[in-house]
C-alpha cells in the first residue's frame, strides 16, 4: 500500500511497482492519492492565486492572507486593508 500526494511521487511509485512485479509477481501494489489537506502546496503557487484576486484563506495562516492582500493591493506596512478584505 502507497500514498501518493503530488505527480512526482507517481513516477517515483510507479517505476518501484514495476521493480517490485519483477521480483514478485504475485504481489499486488496498491496507491491512495491523498487528500487535499495532506498534498503539497508551494508558495509560488499561492501567491499566483492570491496576485490575481483569489482567495487563499484556506490555504495560509491569517497573518500570510493579510500579508498577501497588502502586497497585492501595494500597501505599506503601517496602511490597514480595506474593511472589505478583513477578517
Amino acid at each position: 500500500m502507497r500514498g501518493l500526494r503530488v505527480f512526482s511521487d507517481f513516477e517515483f511509485e510507479f517505476r518501484i511497482v514495476l521493480a517490485n512485479q519483477r521480483l514478485a509477481s504475485d504481489i499486488e501494489t496498491v496507491a491512495f492519492i491523498t487528500a487535499e489537506e495532506h498534498t503539497f502546496l508551494s508558495s509560488s503557487t499561492v501567491k499566483e492565486i492570491a496576485s490575481l484576486g483569489g482567495d487563499v484563506s484556506s490555504m495560509v495562516p491569517p497573518h500570510v492572507d493579510s500579508a498577501l492582500k497588502k502586497k497585492v493591493l501595494g500597501l505599506s506596512d503601517g496602511q490597514l486593508l480595506p474593511n472589505a478584505l478583513r477578517d
